[in-house]
């Protein structure tokens, strides 16, 4: 379960990731829709990630978060507002 904190209130979504072939691959639902995470880099304990979604605004996001363990935390930004803090716990 992941937590956004934006201007708007915070957003709570569902993140799904794994390694197939070699590769990265994700999915975000929450809000009642599910998209692709796209550009999803591991490097270490760092991950980055781009997603568009539509709800509650049409916007496209780059994630850059930090995972310690089962804790992730990080930053999601929004075009040019301002970074929004990112916190999540894995779900097992």
């Amino acid at each position: 379960m992941l937590t956004i904190s934006t201007p708007i209130g915070r957003i709570t979504a569902n993140i799904d990731l794994f390694e197939e072939d070699g590769r990265w691959r994700g999915t975000a639902s929450g809000t009642g829709e599910e998209v692709e995470l796209t550009d999803l880099v591991r490097d270490g304990n760092r991950l980055t990630w781009r997603q568009a979604v539509n709800r509650p605004l049409r916007l496209n996001l780059a994630f850059d978060v930090t995972v310690d363990g089962d804790v992730l935390a990080g930053t999601s930004k929004a075009g040019r507002l301002p970074p929004s803090k990112v916190a999540g716990r894995r779900r097992r």
